[in-house]
């Protein structure tokens, strides 16, 4: 073969300009993955089973969504969880003492609320993501404690539960929350000033300033989202327990971490799609809910997740290195 043959025969299998396998690395991990499974887990291809998968792991899509944002600006948050739990408490302390639509607003402010005081100590203090959301989760967890003596509040009405375990049509009500999350968290990011200034803020901090732009409102906003998108799986969860749990959604943040991580964003900051944090729940998820119908031990699921983790994030830094060595 020819030099100019073998040229011709690269063009022509070579990818749209922007485009790069890496791109694809993960939609086909997942998609073999849903096929062995499919082939191999007896109950795994069935409506009822998807459905209890999407149910199951829309809450964590809902922090991803998040956490995606606050990745791309170079953070992190820890306390999603312990926000999370206090919303679900504080909504279910609420709703039976006040009314449900006051429980639940008060929720999502709580959230919301949170997250800008993180964001406020990031960017006007200038404390590390990581100290400040750490010190956050466990002063949100004390009093938390301290406020319900650690312990459940009851009382929530039956009616409440279909937000957490109902369904429109064949769809469970948390996947629409979540695919109405997503779908926000991609307008924000693909529509918006504010979406464009959270990529440059991520990608150089310096530099975003010397533009002009706001970074400690960007910084502040975009943690006040994250915290907002905590307080609705909050109160998801609660539709889905019908009990203010304080101790509940320890795992949160590590979980939505490692979910958006898997999905191919990198933890530098500055790159992203809301796409990745979506399949990367879902790939998680899959694979936890496959482990549970063969009956692995919930010991060896961790391990198995990590394993996953590890090979998804493995390939995608592969082919980024690739293609920044061309």
């Amino acid at each position: 073969m020819s030099l100019s043959q073998a040229k011709a025969d690269r063009r022509r299998f070579a990818l749209p300009a922007g485009v790069s396998w890496s791109n694809y690395a993960l939609v086909g991990i997942f998609v073999a993955l849903v096929v062995i499974f499919c082939l191999t887990v007896p109950h795994f291809a069935t409506w009822a089973n998807f459905a209890n998968v999407l149910q199951r792991n829309s809450i964590i899509g809902i922090v991803a969504c998040g956490m995606l944002l606050m990745i791309i600006l170079g953070g992190f948050d820890l306390s999603v969880g312990a926000v999370g739990a206090a919303s679900s408490v504080v909504a279910a302390a609420l709703i039976v003492h006040v009314s449900m639509p006051f429980g639940i607003v008060a929720a999502l402010a709580l959230g919301m609320g949170v997250g800008v005081i993180n964001g406020f100590f990031i960017a006007k203090i200038g404390i590390n993501p990581f100290v400040t959301t750490l010190a956050t989760q466990v002063l949100v967890t004390g009093i938390m404690f301290v406020g319900t003596a650690a312990q459940p509040v009851y009382g929530v009405p039956e009616s409440f539960t279909w937000l957490g375990l109902g369904r429109i049509g064949p769809i469970p009500v948390p996947t629409i929350i979540f695919a109405a999350v997503a779908i926000l968290t991609w307008a924000i990011l693909k529509f918006t000033t504010f979406g464009h200034h959270i990529y440059i803020v991520g990608g150089n901090k310096l530099a975003a300033r010397l533009a002009g732009i706001n970074v400690d409102r960007v910084t502040i906003l975009t943690y006040g989202l994250g915290g907002l998108f905590a307080g609705i799986a909050g109160v998801v969860l609660l539709g889905q327990t019908n009990i203010g749990q304080p101790a509940s959604a320890a795992d949160w943040p590590l979980t939505a971490i490692a979910a958006v991580v898997v999905g191919g964003v990198p933890l530098s900051g500055g790159v992203g799609k809301v796409g990745g944090a979506v399949l990367g729940t879902l790939l998680l998820g899959v694979i936890a809910n496959a482990l549970n119908l063969l009956g692995v031990s919930p010991f060896w699921q961790p391990a198995v997740t990590g394993a996953v983790i590890l090979v998804a994030v493995g390939i995608d830094s592969y082919q980024r290195r690739r293609l920044e060595r061309r």
